[in-house]
């Protein structure tokens, strides 16, 4: 759907309570179309008047930060909005830093003094919110980087973006220049919540050069554990040579399922079969040309399709396949670094149940919350500790994703992300009611 710039602004500043009644009948409806194999998490979602976010009864959201706002350093709001993390501010606020999945061809930018690469739009902005989720004010943070995807918050309060691209100069199109660099692309790079003006841009190397998706951090060993959006990705993990310290370095290392060398987990794989695991060594985490992946599969690695979010929650990793599974539809995996396993956690059998998750979050209260990436309606999917899924909330405005959910530090707030046109949304309600 294509939005108009009026109708655009005329929605921007709303907000909606999913106090709405809804009869018998309209639950009814909305059980048939949003898939009878899903549970009922809480509750059927209720119609926004507004248009942007249908929501179960009890809960609210604002918007703030739309793309093409007027931010605090004289700059626009780019568009493109996609990872974000939450973390503790001063005086009872929230620092958002937030992803823009922007391409040098893009047609906004995230403009900053200090580019890492002048001829690219992509970057971070960091948001603060106050206590009553009104917005305090928003900056650029990071600048001149190639489709920041996702990333993932650190123990020691930054936020890790990640490249989605690893162009180079070598790769550039002279007769269409539109997207060429001018320098090396496919690198991490590390923004502070705190930091209250751009940041000058360091790519960290050693975690190796290629089409990063998202990180996690395991805060009781440091390990960084990262995701790769190809079709034949790897899962990787960071282990640093100081916990909390990135850029001195570490080693990469590629997961192997062991009895299984090169598996191909696409398909075919039963839920909550515990797999041990091992892990393969990277020796060259920057190659000139996008072969990490390629050396991790040759010594074992096993492939997943499509690696993008990844959380943190419980001693437990979890992350997405968009195109796993044996309909293509998306899998959830779960790795226990302390028991060195990993195992399906959730394979969506019909688009009704989940459709190509893709950003994810562990909430407070324990469940999974994925961000849907597929053709048609996009919705944020709940998911229980027993697997079973329900709808937690339905894009009314168009097609496009979820992206960047996660939760403010007291767990009262979600904060989410409409990536097209580029809408951050602040949703609060009944967390704790019953589920089921």
């Amino acid at each position: 759907m294509r939005l108009s710039r009026r109708k655009f602004f005329a929605v921007a500043g709303a907000s909606a309570a999913g106090t709405l009644m809804a009869s018998p009948l309209e639950g009814l409806l909305a059980r048939k179309a949003f898939g009878q194999r899903l549970g009922r998490g809480y509750g059927p979602l209720v119609s926004d008047p507004n248009g942007l976010l249908d929501l179960p009864r009890g809960f609210q959201y604002r918007t703030f930060s739309l793309t093409g706002d007027l931010m605090n350093d004289g700059t626009l709001v780019a568009g493109g909005h996609d990872g974000m993390a939450a973390f503790p501010g001063p005086r009872n606020t929230v620092i958002l830093v937030r992803n823009h999945e922007l391409s040098p061809g893009s047609s906004t930018q995230v403009i900053g003094p200090k580019p890492y690469d002048p001829l690219c739009k992509g970057g971070t902005t960091t948001l603060v919110v106050g206590s009553n989720r009104q917005l305090i004010k928003h900056f650029t943070s990071l600048s001149g980087t190639y489709r920041n995807c996702a990333g993932g918050p650190t123990p020691w309060g930054s936020w890790i973006t990640c490249e989605e691209n690893t162009s180079t100069v070598a790769t550039n199109n002279p007769e269409n220049p539109t997207n060429n660099v001018s320098t090396s692309h496919g690198y991490n790079f590390e923004v502070p919540a705190s930091a209250t003006s751009p940041v000058q841009p360091e790519p960290l190397i050693a975690m190796g050069r290629f089409n990063h998706e998202a990180v996690a951090v395991d805060p009781k060993t440091g390990i960084v554990y990262e995701t790769e959006d190809r079709g034949d990705s790897l899962f990787y993990r960071f282990v640093p040579k100081q916990p909390g310290n990135l850029k001195a370095g570490g080693t990469l290392q590629a997961l192997k399922i062991k009895g299984m060398p090169q598996a191909m987990t696409g398909e075919g794989f039963p839920l909550r079969k515990p797999m041990k695991v091992e892990w393969v060594t990277i020796t060259n985490p920057n190659p000139p040309e996008d072969t990490v992946r390629v050396e991790g599969f040759e010594k074992g690695a096993a492939q997943f399709v499509r690696g993008e979010g990844i959380w943190y929650g419980n001693g437990e990793i979890y992350f997405c396949c968009t195109s796993g599974g044996d309909l293509g539809l998306g899998q959830v995996w779960r790795y226990i670094p302390h028991k060195e396993t990993i195992e399906l956690f959730v394979e969506s059998t019909s688009i009704d149940e989940l459709d190509s998750p893709d950003n994810i979050v562990v909430a407070p209260f324990g469940d999974l919350i994925l961000c849907e990436d597929g053709d048609d309606e996009q919705f944020l999917r709940g998911v229980t500790p027993d697997g079973e899924l329900y709808n937690f909330a339905r894009n009314a405005l168009n097609t496009n994703e979820f992206a960047g959910a996660c939760f403010s530090p007291d767990g009262q707030t979600m904060y989410v992300n409409i990536q097209t046109p580029g809408i951050t949304f602040a949703i609060w309600g009944p967390w704790n009611s019953n589920r089921g």
